[in-house]
């Protein structure tokens, strides 16, 4: 298998199954026909793995990669499924911190090719069965598997773990999800399975009531991780992570619970070693020191709020570099800029990506210090242009942004 070969085969992947609503191909498919079809196709990979299933609108990514660190250095032949990806598509399937091997997604796909006419997967359940049968293949100890979009018919939830997370609830994805916090919540809660205990990281007490009420309905131990105290400390650096450490320390009691053997030591350090043992990148990651360059990929109203919140506790001239995707709700995010910055906007390099000039009326009405570019790198470097000594530069608004910041910009 060439590099070309490989490029052409996940080109092909994008192409009949695109991984967003694109030109009136329905990339989201609710519901669990497809899934159960394609995974009765491969043998049931699912029901041979033992795993942890991670939903929540925020923090799965930072969640199931902290647990996996720490599984990881308990011993535990652990596999990740994480989505989306940054850079190369492999990041979504890993073992051990390693991207899935190319000449097995190559070799999945030509099988893929060959299915029958009644399976017509979305993008999402492709990849879902793929990362399935390597953590199969691989015979890993323990599988994490994170929820596409919402739960309740993520093509996920055809699982049956030993415990499932919801890391939080906000609004997210509400053309699909519903559009209060309760609809969203329910869909969430739809990966509650009967009598397999449920972590919430929710600090919404209606939230938090809709997914308890679930877990009573499955005869499913409902764990309140919020009620869990802990001064332990990782190397994802964001503010948010305190939240997050709770449902991971919650989800290793259960699992300590169903007989995984993991110290104090080993949490400790797997909290601290999360980037070197699972190569997680784009959560208030340090870029570089001089200059000072932040990235995240927060991309919605809640998880903005919390990094502009921190972004604002730094005491410097900021120069923050944003892009969004079309179904975003781009008046919500205004009115919670920091004001004291100097701002470079730009499209996403994808089909959902919005040009910033569909709202620059929004731009001039909340009075931002703007710039509009065309591309992510004339921007980037026309802030590494304009910023001065003891200022920074912030990188975010999309996975997508982020993504092609670190594709074009780091160290290969």
């Amino acid at each position: 298998m060439t590099n070309q070969e490989y490029d052409n085969a996940v080109a092909w992947l994008f192409e009949q199954a695109p991984n967003y609503q694109i030109d009136g191909k329905k990339a989201y498919k609710p519901g669990l026909e497809n899934i159960t079809k394609l995974c009765e196709f491969f043998g049931n990979p699912q029901q041979n793995l033992k795993m942890v299933h991670i939903g929540g609108t925020n923090g799965k990514g930072s969640t199931s990669n902290m647990l996996s660190s720490i599984l990881q250095e308990a011993g535990y032949k652990t596999g990740l499924y994480n989505s989306p990806h940054l850079i190369d598509f492999t990041e979504r399937i890993k073992i051990d911190g390693q991207n899935c091997d190319r000449e097995f997604v190559f070799d999945f796909i030509q099988k893929l090719k060959k299915l029958p006419a009644d399976i017509q997967p979305s993008f999402f359940e492709f990849t879902t069965v793929m990362a399935f049968e390597y953590f199969r293949l691989r015979n890993v100890d323990i599988a994490l598997i994170e929820v596409g979009l919402g739960g309740r018919l993520d093509s996920t939830n055809i699982i049956t773990p030993l415990v499932s997370a919801i890391t939080n609830v906000a609004l997210d994805h509400q053309d699909i999800l519903g559009e209060t916090l309760e609809e969203i919540a329910r869909e969430k809660a739809g990966i509650i399975k009967p009598g397999i205990p449920v972590i919430s990281g929710s600090n919404d007490e209606e939230v938090k009531r809709i997914i308890e009420e679930k877990a009573k309905e499955n005869a499913s131990d409902f764990i309140d991780a919020t009620l869990m105290e802990s001064d332990l400390k990782s190397d994802l650096n964001g503010s948010y992570q305190r939240h997050n450490i709770k449902v991971v320390l919650a989800l290793i009691n259960e699992l300590q619970t169903s007989g995984y053997e993991i110290s104090a030591e080993q949490i400790e350090r797997g909290l601290l070693n999360v980037q070197k043992n699972t190569n997680f990148a784009g959560r208030w990651m340090e870029f570089s020191s001089d200059p000072f360059i932040i990235c995240d990929t927060a991309h919605n109203q809640a998880g903005l709020e919390v990094v502009f919140s921190q972004l604002e506790s730094i005491p410097v001239h900021k120069h923050i570099i944003l892009g969004f995707v079309q179904e975003k709700k781009i008046d919500q995010i205004m009115a919670i800029l920091p004001r004291d910055a100097t701002y470079y906007f730009t499209k996403p390099n994808v089909n959902r990506g919005r040009d910033p000039r569909d709202y620059e009326d929004l731009l001039k009405r909340f009075k931002i210090n703007y710039k509009i570019f065309d591309s992510l790198q004339p921007a980037y470097l026309s802030a590494k242009q304009n910023i001065k000594k003891d200022e920074m530069i912030f990188v975010g608004g999309s996975n997508f942004i982020v993504g092609e910041f670190l594709e074009k910009n780091l160290e290969k």
